[in-house]
């Protein structure tokens, strides 16, 4: 086996934008803590997927937290990177900022670390991933 090339963190680099629409949301107009988890976890995927040219499949969700609440017509900025890269598995960071779009105003609401692992789409096996270089 060859030895793969290591990559930076900003190779991996992510943002995903989305607005808040109604059927995005609660009865108190705020954003579903679901669809957010959702938004997150295909940001991170992209990351780790664009880190290791391979599917990669999310495998722990850790220390989720929620700072700000979402409304309804937010403008919601995903930004997801490799921080962390193992034999098989890569930690991914992901940041959510959200912006009121009237005032401009821009807030960090939550941030989440995901483990996900590269695996073979035919055999389903683990594939090595490349290291980061710091």
């Amino acid at each position: 086996m060859s030895e793969l090339t290591p990559k930076t963190m900003k190779e991996s680099q992510v943002t995903m934008i989305e607005l808040v629409l109604p059927n995005d949301t609660n009865i108190l107009k705020n954003l579903l803590g679901g669809r957010l988890m959702h938004w997150m976890d295909i940001a991170a995927a992209m990351a780790a997927s664009r880190h290791c040219h391979n599917v990669a499949v999310t495998a722990v969700v850790d220390d989720l937290s929620f700072h700000e609440p979402i409304r309804l017509g937010n403008i919601v900025s995903l930004k997801a990177n490799v921080n962390r890269a193992f034999n098989t598995s890569m930690e991914v960071g992901v940041k959510v900022e959200v912006e009121d779009f009237k005032t401009g105003e821009k807030k960090h609401s939550n941030s989440a670390y995901f483990t996900f692992v590269s695996v073979d789409t035919d055999t389903y096996q683990k594939m090595p991933v490349p290291q980061i270089v710091p």
